[in-house]
């Protein structure tokens, strides 16, 4: 039963790492910083339009 938890640490690890080099890859470099700027491409709060028009 150790064998099996041993293996599945090293592949759980392995997973994780290769995650890792995958996101900071130079290829993922344009795609990682559109996503940064994703939160600045919102509109403002404060120029919504209210729903109950005053006449």
């Amino acid at each position: 039963m150790a064998i099996v938890t041993a293996i599945a640490t090293v592949v759980s690890m392995l997973t994780f790492i290769g995650i890792c080099w995958w996101a900071w890859s130079g290829g993922r470099q344009a795609a990682n910083q559109e996503s940064a700027m994703l939160p600045f491409a919102l509109p403002d709060e404060n120029t919504t339009t209210s729903r109950n028009p005053q006449p």
